[in-house]
């Protein structure tokens, strides 16, 4: 039975926000994919949002603490492919962590 101060520890979420060159979008998720199924301890999900139309996207990485996120992202593997990813930015893209304060599921998931 999970404790009262379990239901208190809000997830992490790491936010990745950038533009890719043109025509890269789906190469970039192929290696997003990648990168993530590297990842274990501490992992919660991972989500890719790509503004429509564009090479715009989005991408959200939840964790149970950030000590987690920077000890899956130290592994040879995912630092390899997160390597390989860089080239194919348009620009620098904006990073930054969020503390999960609100996470609403629906009562009864279809």
């Amino acid at each position: 039975m999970p404790e009262f101060q379990d239901f208190l520890k809000h997830k992490y979420a790491y936010v990745a926000r950038g533009e890719f060159k043109p025509g890269r979008f789906a190469e970039a998720q192929r290696l997003y994919e990648k990168a993530v199924s590297t990842y274990s301890q501490g992992f919660n999900g991972a989500y890719l949002l790509q503004k429509t139309g564009t090479d715009e996207g989005i991408a959200i990485i939840l964790w149970d603490e950030i000590e987690d996120m920077e000890a899956n992202q130290q592994n040879e593997a995912s630092q390899a492919i997160l390597k390989e990813m860089n080239s194919l930015f348009a620009s620098e893209p904006t990073t930054d962590f969020y503390e999960v304060c609100s996470e609403i599921k629906p009562e009864n998931p279809e």
